[in-house]
């Protein structure tokens, strides 16, 4: 295939995911210019990989398969390494049953009349202090709406892996939320155990 028409192949099916990919890039670096630099690499290594994309698969999941290894190489390469996280002293609670108890019935999902309660920058802080595993599983799942075989793939690791960091993320999101929820009047007292 020649340069241009490959070019031109390449381009047609990876700029729709530009947004998408930038926006994971800042969920997972934090800082703009890094999440370009990121972007920017990935699509570079895209590029140069193209040969070796199988046509017909998932090329949503192939770009972000590198987009992630990009970021844990760096992350690596920094020599930084994730807070060990235990939850399991964590209580084991629902504070969305929590919250849908004092809702009416408006009609929108209980996930996002929750949701609506909280200031995005509570929900961004929170999520921005998962550890990497289990925050790329949640941003994949719940922010891009990735299927549990496309985070199986991207992250390389079996669908029950993802199914557990999906459970274990979300977990300690409503832990993690549990005391500005307090704060705002949307629940009362303490998490209780189920």
């Amino acid at each position: 295939m020649a340069e241009e028409d490959k070019r031109a192949i390449f381009e047609e099916q990876a700029m729709p995911y530009l947004d998408m990919l930038y926006g994971t890039a800042l969920r997972l670096t934090h800082v703009p210019a890094d999440a370009e630099d990121l972007v920017q690499d990935t699509y570079l290594k895209a590029f140069r990989a193209y040969d070796q994309y199988e046509q017909g698969t998932n090329f949503k999941a192939w770009i972000f398969k590198i987009l992630t290894n990009n970021f844990f190489n760096k992350y690596k390469k920094e020599k930084r390494s994730p807070d060990p996280v235990s939850i399991d002293d964590t209580p084991d609670f629902y504070l969305y049953e929590k919250v849908t108890d004092t809702m009416g019935g408006g009609g929108e999902s209980p996930e996002k009349e929750f949701l609506n309660k909280f200031i995005p920058e509570n929900i961004k802080s929170a999520v921005q202090s998962l550890p990497e595993e289990y925050k790329i599983a949640f941003i994949l799942s719940d922010v891009n709406e990735f299927t549990y075989e496309e985070i199986a793939q991207v992250t390389e690791t079996n669908i029950g892996t993802v199914k557990s960091r999906l459970f274990r993320a979300r977990r300690m999101l409503q832990h993690l939320l549990w005391e500005y929820a307090k704060e705002q009047g949307i629940v009362h007292g303490e998490p209780s155990r189920v």
